[in-house]
């Protein structure tokens, strides 16, 4: 590929923010407007999620549905297995048709199909394809994540992509080792960041009493059943600490369960979804935000928090890359595990860290947030594809 032109870049992934939310679905999204606003010509390929018969409009970027609008997780918060296997196919379908209509094919690993799709149809057109690995999942995972005989189909199907890909993105220093360990003989460019905000030109106030916030979809992976009981044990040298939940999900209503069998109704606010504004004035002004996740790829709720002055905690777990956004301290704490002690006591520290700890956080976050943005990011993908 030649530099001075623009390019014609297809984006693809099932998910489209904000019709699907999460930081995926945030990343891929602001690629693909950061790469129109730079005057490339940018296709975004995905699954069907909005009920109206055209698809969304997106300032400089061309939306096509390539298969039909269904549920990503079963009951308990699992990626289904039909969809992925459908939007894969419908990948495939239009790429074998349409590879000659674009200079680079940027697709996200997740789900594996698309990724598979993606691979098989550049294959018959010899195309460039570059895959965003967000995350690389361990077979143990797999197994237990979906069973021994699913579990151990989807790494060898992960294992498969990760040897076609040609050229990988990935953000974090943990799934860019599993990347190697899982046999890429492409190429490998470890991104900047996914920060698309902005750093306040001060810490926000925090709120007048504690309180702390999760703002995340509600599966198993982030931890959010951890929360009630770590507030119970942090209460205890904090009694006026409360804590806002954020979000919905599989186990929201376990959440609320437990939220009222220990008596927290009055302590704990559960609003479910709320508008990306709200969110963000509840993570600025709370006291830390919690984050008791198992598994991330990137965290970039840390960042976000840390732009506003709000110090971070997380779990350590081999799982979880949000460990590496963490100065022990500085803008936040690693809890040891998930247990009700170990939050509750770096919650305390948080606390116990009041303005000092912010105004640390927010230096954090004004040193090293503008070398973690997307548009860095961008700058070291149009990289890639320019030397390809």
């Amino acid at each position: 590929m030649t530099s001075g032109h623009p390019l014609r870049i297809c984006f693809v992934y099932d998910c489209l923010y904000p019709w699907t939310v999460g930081g995926a679905e945030r990343w891929m999204t602001a690629l693909a407007r950061h790469a129109a606003d730079r005057g490339h010509i940018v296709t975004y390929i995905t699954r069907r999620q909005w009920d109206d018969a055209a698809p969304p409009e997106i300032d400089g970027v061309r939306v096509i549905a390539v298969s039909r609008q269904e549920d990503l997780y079963d009951a308990q918060g699992r990626r289904t297995i039909g969809e992925p296997i459908r939007f894969g196919w419908g990948v495939y379908r239009h790429l074998r048709a349409h590879a000659d209509d674009y200079d680079v094919i940027h697709v996200h690993a997740t789900p594996l199909f698309g990724a598979l799709g993606a691979g098989w149809a550049a294959r018959r057109r010899d195309a460039r394809v570059f895959v965003d690995w967000a995350e690389v999942w361990t077979r143990a995972y797999w197994t237990s994540y979906l069973g021994v005989i699913s579990g151990t189909i989807a790494w060898a199907t992960q294992r498969a992509c990760v040897r076609m890909t040609q050229h990988a993105f990935v953000p974090s220093r943990l799934h860019a080792q599993r990347l190697l360990d899982e046999g890429l003989q492409g190429g490998l460019t470890r991104l900047s960041g996914q920060f698309d905000g902005v750093i306040e030109t001060a810490p926000m106030p925090a709120s007048s009493d504690p309180v702390v916030v999760f703002a995340g979809r509600h599966i198993p992976e982030k931890g959010v059943l951890a929360i009630p009981d770590a507030i119970i044990a942090a209460r205890r040298a904090v009694p006026d600490l409360r804590a806002r939940i954020l979000g919905d999900g599989p186990d929201f209503v376990e959440l609320q369960q437990r939220v009222a069998d220990l008596g927290l109704q009055s302590v704990i606010d559960l609003p479910g979804f709320i508008d990306t504004e709200d969110v963000g004035r509840a993570i600025g002004s709370a006291t830390c935000m919690l984050l008791p996740s198992t598994r991330e790829g990137y965290g970039l709720v840390v960042v976000e928090a840390a732009a506003k002055g709000t110090p971070s905690i997380v779990v350590a777990h081999p799982d979880n890359a949000a460990v590496e956004l963490i100065d022990e301290g500085v803008n936040g704490f690693v809890a040891a595990s998930q247990s009700p002690e170990d939050l509750a006591a770096c919650i305390v520290k948080a606390i116990q860290g009041g303005a000092a700890l912010r105004e640390s956080t927010w230096q954090w976050a004004v040193a090293k947030g503008p070398d973690m943005t997307v548009s860095r990011s961008m700058a070291q993908v149009l990289a890639a594809y320019e030397t390809a």
